[in-house]
């Protein structure tokens, strides 16, 4: 499925729920904010939601994979990944991953504050 207004529409519909959604073209596809933290990106056609350390097991343990990112010959995989495909039948589905992606996203602040202060 393409980035088409349709499937944004949808995932704004289903993330609703959890607060303000705002999404931005970006990166070839769209960023995707809740309340204003970046949680989850859109590319071709694919919701990738934020992870960290604390949050990757669930993913891992659903099958989801990560976002890989290509360019000039290298592959890196980010810190986004897929969610399992029933994940996006019902709000209240896709409620508890992205759930993990805004706690991941709260996270990283302080993470980076941290770093700072050494």
């Amino acid at each position: 499925m393409s980035n088409d207004e349709g499937y944004l529409e949808l995932l704004h519909e289903l993330l609703e729920p959890l607060g303000s959604i705002r999404m931005r073209k970006m990166f070839g596809g769209h960023g995707v904010y809740c309340e204003g933290l970046f949680i989850a990106i859109v590319i071709d056609g694919q919701l990738y939601l934020k992870v960290d350390e604390l949050t990757r097991p669930a993913f891992v343990a659903a099958g989801c994979e990560p976002f890989i990112y290509t360019s000039k010959g290298r592959s890196a995989p980010m810190s986004y990944w897929n969610v399992p495909e029933e994940a996006l039948d019902s709000a209240e589905q896709i409620q508890p991953w992205a759930q993990r992606a805004i706690a991941a996203a709260l996270r990283k602040p302080a993470a980076k504050a941290s770093r700072r202060r050494k």
